[in-house]
């Protein structure tokens, strides 16, 4: 009994040791090379450089100079207009994450606050890139997200019905080429009809012609008049 008793203090004192040490204070830790206020410096004076720019120095540098520099002032001016203009600094965080470090520096703007983060590829300190970015609460990130839900569902929906419009047409284009084939039916029976009767009526005019031809033949034969001769019938072969 008291071995397990020891055991679980020397147990609960390694969990408390590991905690302490986890504890560590970021501004005495080395970031492969840099310090907490090297990299603090390093957000604080890209935020004043963006605050103070005059706007000649801007176009330069979106004409002129790197993308990246040009993207970054461009989203300054955006945050700007927005959360207003820059009023101090607040609190600056680094976290270390696999092979990513970020600096996040805390800027209060006259209507919200904002972050200026520094990413960092941590092995070479090399800067991968900058944003900026607005604090939100976690009301504001749930409307956000339940609006942006609500917008996705809706579009599903308007697409579904949209899709049921279309095969619901082409059942009315089908049912109308049904009744447009019935109406034209009749017409065409009236054709046939009418071809068919002057198909008879032309081969009663051949064969009253075929008539007159063998009773003029059999009058020359007999060397009597024509009209004492009936045809009572004619089979073709």
């Amino acid at each position: 009994m008291k071995k397990k008793i020891f055991l679980i203090a020397a147990m609960c004192f390694m969990i408390f040791g590991l905690a302490a040490c986890s504890q560590t204070d970021p501004k005495t830790v080395d970031y492969n090379g840099y310090s907490y206020d090297d990299l603090q410096s390093q957000c604080k004076a890209m935020a004043q450089a963006l605050s103070t720019l005059p706007e000649e120095d801007k176009e330069y540098y979106r004409t002129n100079g790197a993308e990246e520099m040009a993207n970054l002032i461009n989203n300054w001016d955006e945050a700007v207009e927005e959360y207003g203009t820059f009023v101090d600094f607040g609190d600056f965080e680094v976290t270390i994450s696999g092979k990513t470090l970020t600096a996040a520096q805390t800027l209060h703007m006259e209507e919200r606050d904002m972050i200026l983060t520094y990413v960092y590829v941590y092995h070479s300190m090399e800067v991968e890139d900058v944003t900026i970015d607005g604090v939100f609460s976690v009301g504001e990130k749930m409307s956000t997200a339940l609006m942006n839900t609500v917008m996705g569902i809706s579009v599903v929906f308007i697409v579904l019905i949209i899709i049921c419009l279309l095969i619901f047409c082409f059942k009315i284009f089908a049912y109308l080429d049904q009744k447009k084939a019935a109406k034209e039916a009749p017409a065409q029976d009236v054709v046939t009809q009418i071809e068919t009767l002057e198909e008879q009526q032309m081969d009663a005019a051949d064969d009253g012609e075929l008539v007159a031809v063998i009773a003029a033949a059999i009058a020359a034969a007999e060397g009597a008049s024509a009209d004492g001769f009936v045809v009572r019938s004619i089979r073709r072969r």
